[in-house]
């Protein structure tokens, strides 16, 4: 039986290798994996899923008005899906979710979705959330922090170096601006953010060792 499965982590624990692996592991077996990432996602090349040790391929792109089991569904009619892999998943939306598990469950196609449980304040992502809630299996893919602690939350860097704790959810950027650190050390680095911004503390760019 098809299930839903959500691998989550912090930035830079390798979930687009993850997901790019499972698609070669299909792909060796004569299997059609089908790829999303999302259309907000312009990091690198759209269309693609890009890692960074330098593996890539093709990717359909959704955005909040996409319907997932419409498009999956049609692509299945026209050719085989044997699985469904989704990255940058945090950027679903609950109906697509909900679309993600009628594929599971009525057209019996495995959906593999890979991402991040929360944004730099640590609240979940609606896809996240959604998908903690409902999916079959969660596995958490893990990375470290410079502590060597594991790395749980996601600190963004302003573009002065100090450790930004207010604005949009989403701000697309990579290491030049997201650093994945562990509970104590994000606590701290935002505390000291703060004390910053009071005049409390000299604004002076953060080192992370």
């Amino acid at each position: 039986m098809a299930q839903l499965y959500f691998y989550y982590s912090a930035m830079n624990a390798g979930k687009s290798t993850s997901l790019l692996q499972s698609s070669y592991n299909y792909n060796e077996r004569g299997m059609r994996a089908l790829i999303f990432t999302a259309e907000i996602d312009t990091r690198f090349a759209q269309g693609k899923v890009v890692s960074r040790i330098g593996l890539s391929a093709d990717a359909l792109l959704f955005s909040p008005q996409t319907n997932m089991a419409e498009v999956i569904k049609k692509e299945n009619n026209n050719q085989k899906v044997h699985c469904v892999l989704i990255d940058e998943c945090q950027f679903l939306t609950k109906q697509q979710v909900e679309q993600l598990c009628d594929i599971v469950d009525n057209v019996d196609i495995p959906v593999l979705c890979y991402g991040l449980r929360t944004d730099f304040s640590g609240e979940l992502f609606s896809g996240s959330q959604y998908l903690l809630a409902w999916s079959d299996k969660l596995v958490e893919l893990k990375t470290v922090c410079w502590c060597g602690r594991k790395a749980g939350r996601v600190l963004r860097i302003g573009s002065d170096g100090i450790p930004v704790y207010e604005g949009a959810q989403v701000d697309i950027g990579g290491n030049e601006k997201y650093i994945s650190v562990c509970r104590k050390h994000y606590m701290e680095a935002i505390n000291k953010a703060k004390l910053m911004a009071n005049g409390q503390l000299p604004k002076v760019p953060f080192h992370f060792n």
